[in-house]
């Protein structure tokens, strides 16, 4: 019954917001923008307590029902409130409290009803070993997978949806890092001039949409000050990372990056110029990092330069990284055109229909 009602189907901000101090109240705002909040509670014990401050903002949370893993999240923020318990699970016996204080909320909630056994398989437990109550993963095995893999969140996601679960391969990085010096052609200063005007437009039309999809969005600090000179806007986050595990200089020099706390949506390049090969050298490193990510990768050029893009995603060393399958071409002249159709509306703005009106690269 918890379950339904403060999980699946979250609960209104302002039933919180009477119960939690100013800061707390703050925090909630910035990370959820006023959508509903998963909640969950632990009852109040020293061994619990001690569990539940060991817990820290972005970290991945399990919820299990018998053999089953039910749900996926990240930790957004967590208060001890015997008030709010009371107010979300009516939790008052006769004259005592039982209640469900140790409260935490949940961003990004998934429901993934996977087997247990999948998170005994990465973690290195006996295939019987089950959870009892509320508890932390050994500091020893979160190393040992965090060594194999790039985020928990990411891997459970790919396992729901039968797709192949992937070890990291950091040691490809370095080389990735020196053809960033070595391999990008140099343009004249009138070309880049001519082309940074293009690139800017297209990184704002970007930043507008989404925005109006309700997702953060981050550009490259370098372009920040660009953005702000040309068209008035400075609400960047003052940092990249906010609680994701992806090491951030494979993240933040990405043009546009479409985010929530604890979760990138969508991470775009911008490629007016002849250096499409470094775009794509910023996914190819992303992808090594973090190869169990899901969200989209979209190289956006005009349609004159199409041909050129989809010659570059099918080098080896892009094909070896299955790009031709993960990265999408999007057109400039869509991105105009979703701008128009979205000049005074946001319904049905997202991810999704971006992806949509994007190509796959053959």
């Amino acid at each position: 019954m918890h379950y339904e009602d403060t999980i699946k189907s979250k609960i209104d901000p302002q039933r919180i917001y009477q119960y939690v101090n100013h800061d707390l109240r703050n925090k909630l705002e910035r990370i959820f923008l006023g959508r509903r909040i998963a909640v969950w509670g632990s009852r109040d014990s020293d061994v619990n307590r001690s569990r539940f401050e060991k817990m820290k903002d972005g970290d991945d949370i399990l919820i299990i029902e018998g053999d089953t893993i039910k749900l996926l999240g990240k930790i957004a923020a967590k208060t001890i409130n015997q008030d709010l318990s009371r107010e979300l699970w009516k939790n008052i016996k006769g004259a005592t409290t039982e209640g469900w204080d140790l409260i935490y909320f949940i961003a990004n909630p998934q429901e993934v009803n996977l087997p247990f056994s999948e998170f005994n398989n990465l973690f290195g437990y006996e295939a019987d070993y089950t959870l009892r109550g509320f508890t932390n993963i050994a500091e020893d095995r979160l190393a040992s997978f965090y060594e194999q893999y790039d985020d928990l969140y990411d891997v459970l996601i790919r396992i729901k949806n039968g797709d192949e679960v992937i070890r990291k391969d950091a040691g490809r990085i370095s080389d990735r890092m020196v053809e960033y010096e070595t391999v990008v052609p140099e343009e004249n200063k009138e070309e880049i001039k001519e082309e940074v005007s293009e690139h800017l437009k297209i990184q704002w039309k970007l930043i507008q949409l989404g925005l109006k999809a309700s997702t953060r969005v981050w550009i490259p600090r370098n372009d920040q000050s660009k953005i702000t000179g040309q068209y008035h806007y400075d609400e960047f986050e003052k940092e990249f990372t906010a609680g994701l595990d992806t090491d951030a200089r494979y993240v933040e020099n990405i043009d546009v990056v479409w985010k929530d706390e604890f979760r990138i949506d969508a991470a775009f390049e911008v490629e007016n110029s002849t250096s499409i090969y470094s775009g794509l050298l910023r996914f190819s490193d992303l992808k090594i990092v973090a190869p169990n990510s899901n969200y989209p990768l979209f190289i956006v050029a005009p349609l004159s330069r199409k041909a050129k893009v989809i010659n570059q995603v099918k080098r080896p060393t892009f094909r070896k990284l299955d790009f031709h399958k993960k990265v999408r071409y999007l057109s400039y002249e869509a991105v105009e055109e979703t701008e128009r159709f979205f000049e005074d509306s946001t319904s049905g703005l997202n991810v999704e229909l971006l992806t949509g009106r994007s190509e796959e690269i053959n």
